[in-house]
């Protein structure tokens, strides 16, 4: 879905901006990051248009914001981050959960329990929206996040030793590696050079 920018993000572009430029970068580049954002709502099954193009847009503003000010990082790469600081604080007021800039658990059971709880079928105009929500949506997301999994625990594995199977009892026999061997050729060698010997007396 490859849709004309300026009409909705006009309002955040400075004075004096280059044509077929919004905060410093090309409307192609930004037209990428449009498409990015959209193929994650997308991963996440929300299939309104009129919903999903809001909120892509509402994405979009806020890595217009950023731009000017990091000339560095792609439109692309701002808006994903964006949308998933946007993500995260949201599920934090709809969890009533801590959010912290290290931690990822929230966002990734928050999706989850978005899924679990059936939101692209029940609730779908819920998402991202500012609260106050309602109250069987609200019941559905916190069951359906403590279903999203227990807290990680960390395991420690204690190192066991090699089993290299019968190489090790076939070394184990001499100092040097195959010496049976060795010695099995040598017998056989002589084997033959015997045989040839009886073979060829006159």
């Amino acid at each position: 879905m490859d849709l004309p920018l300026e009409p909705s993000l006009n309002n955040i572009a400075e004075g004096g901006e280059e044509p077929g430029r919004l905060a410093g970068r090309s409307l192609d580049e930004w037209n990428a990051a449009y498409a990015k954002v959209e193929r994650y709502f997308h991963a996440l099954r929300v299939r309104n248009k009129i919903h999903l193009n809001r909120q892509v847009i509402h994405v979009l503003k806020r890595a217009m914001r950023r731009a000017p000010n990091e000339p560095d990082r792609s439109a692309s790469q701002l808006a994903a981050e964006e949308m998933d600081h946007l993500i995260t604080e949201w599920f934090a007021e709809v969890l009533q959960q801590k959010a912290t800039g290290a931690d990822q658990m929230l966002s990734t059971r928050g999706r989850l329990a978005l899924l679990l709880a059936d939101m692209p079928g029940k609730w779908q105009d819920q998402f991202l929206r500012p609260g106050p929500w309602p109250p069987e949506f609200l019941d559905a997301m916190h069951k359906t996040y403590l279903q999203a999994g227990p807290d990680f625990q960390l395991s420690k594995m204690t190192a066991r030793p090699l089993d290299l199977g019968p190489i090790t009892t076939l070394t184990s026999l001499s100092r040097l590696p195959y010496w049976n061997m060795v010695i099995a050729w040598v017998v056989f060698g002589a084997f033959l050079i015997l045989v040839f010997i009886l073979t060829h007396k006159s």
